[in-house]
């Protein structure tokens, strides 16, 4: 196979992103942000590897042409007898000792302290990248890890588990890009979505189509409303709030009451509950605020839906079970009710999307777009959230006001 066919001028030259071949599986890689560095690429059993020889250039650290030709002839003798340059190349052996995949998580999420939305997203990652999804992966060497290992990771959970999994495999990308940072692998990221992984499993988003999440059409929600209506209790009152707010189930469940303003009419969500990261208002229509009052009369803790427990919300299993009891639990999930909301709001009336995200929490437009909606939004939401209400109470001929542009 030819060799040598780059000149130290073209290598310099090179700006386009993408690969140069030197002949006989050494390459000159372009970054997007322009930086460069040597891989070399080869089978070995079957499987084909890449090993990063270094950054271009000439300084302390940096790797030549002439040091690239030099380290991948190396390569090329220890393949030309069988064995296995990852290990066996003298640079390699020289370095301290490996390090695991399992010590790759732990440094990554030391690096994350501090930096959490909650204690659940934490708790999320290390059951992830753990014995729970991960553990053929925890005692290997992290700079072996390949785009084999990273697939039968993700492939036994993609289908069913496809949002998890799909999360999986960006913590598991996190994972490998702090080992190359830290100097304990080489070579591209085995678990990168675009222009690898991409081509071995479906697309998420194929995966995760609109009803992900089952959800009523909302021609049924008046019907179901009435039923939810009849069914007595915290659970029952709770999930008719979440649906008049189309707010989240973490975000009714640990409401509390200092968040209220029943004169005002506005639930302000903090941001640390927010998907989303910042605070939320959410205008209350009447109905919503009726459901406040009652349990106000009842109050026994600074939640505003309190749980068995002493100083507890109410749990979310509390709102499954009114769908089980109004027998819809095959047929709707609690999250599911903010898409019934949204597609009632886009196929019968004419509110502004923009208004319509923002009624759910979703950041859309850029930051100066944003900021220059934020003064008005929490009126038009009102007057949505008004007429969502008068759609539940069954008044389907409900006057929608047209908002001037």
């Amino acid at each position: 196979m030819a060799r040598n066919k780059l000149t130290a001028t073209q290598v310099k030259a090179a700006t386009k992103p993408g690969r140069l071949g030197d002949g006989d599986g050494l390459y000159l890689v372009i970054r997007k942000d322009g930086g460069k560095a040597w891989v070399f690429i080869y089978v070995r059993n079957g499987k084909r590897k890449e090993m990063g020889f270094g950054a271009v250039g000439s300084g302390t650290g940096r790797v030549s042409l002439a040091d690239a030709r030099v380290k991948a002839e190396e390569a090329r003798s220890i393949l030309g007898r069988g064995g296995d340059p990852f290990l066996e190349m003298e640079e390699r052996k020289a370095r301290k000792k490996p390090h695991t995949f399992e010590e790759a998580v732990a440094a990554l999420l030391k690096s994350l302290d501090g930096k959490w939305k909650n204690p659940k997203h934490e708790a999320q990652w290390k059951m992830t990248l753990g014995a729970a999804y991960c553990k053929r992966l925890l005692k290997k060497n992290v700079a072996a890890i390949d785009t084999d290992d990273i697939v039968a990771v993700l492939q036994p959970h993609w289908k069913e588990k496809n949002e998890t999994a799909s999360r999986l495999r960006g913590r598991l990308e996190r994972v490998l890009d702090y080992a190359r940072v830290a100097g304990w692998r080489e070579g591209e990221n085995p678990a990168r979505w675009k222009g690898h992984i991409e081509h071995l499993l479906a697309k998420p988003e194929e995966k995760l189509k609109r009803g992900h999440h089952a959800a009523l059409p909302y021609i049924e929600m008046p019907d179901f409303m009435k039923a939810t209506a009849g069914v007595t209790g915290f659970g029952a009152r709770a999930l008719e709030f979440l649906i008049l707010t189309a707010a989240r189930t973490g975000e009714v469940l640990k409401a509390t009451w200092a968040e209220i303003d029943l004169d005002a009419a506005v639930w302000t969500v903090p941001k640390e509950r927010m998907k989303a990261g910042r605070e939320h208002r959410v205008p209350l229509c009447p109905r919503a605020i009726e459901i406040l009052k009652a349990m106000l009369k009842v109050r026994i803790s600074d939640y505003i839906f309190p749980g068995l427990k002493e100083k507890s919300p109410l749990s979310d299993m509390t709102l499954q079970k009114v769908l089980r009891t109004l027998e819809y639990a095959d047929r709707a999930t609690v999250h599911g009710f903010r898409s019934a909301f949204r597609d009632w709001a886009g196929d019968r009336t004419n509110f502004p999307r923009e208004v319509i995200e923002a009624a759910l929490a979703h950041i859309i437009g850029d930051e100066a777009e944003r900021a220059y909606r934020r003064s008005d939004a929490l009126e038009k939401r009102r007057r949505l959230m008004d007429a969502w209400a008068n759609f539940l109470d069954g008044n389907k001929s409900a006057k929608v006001i047209q908002l001037k542009k």
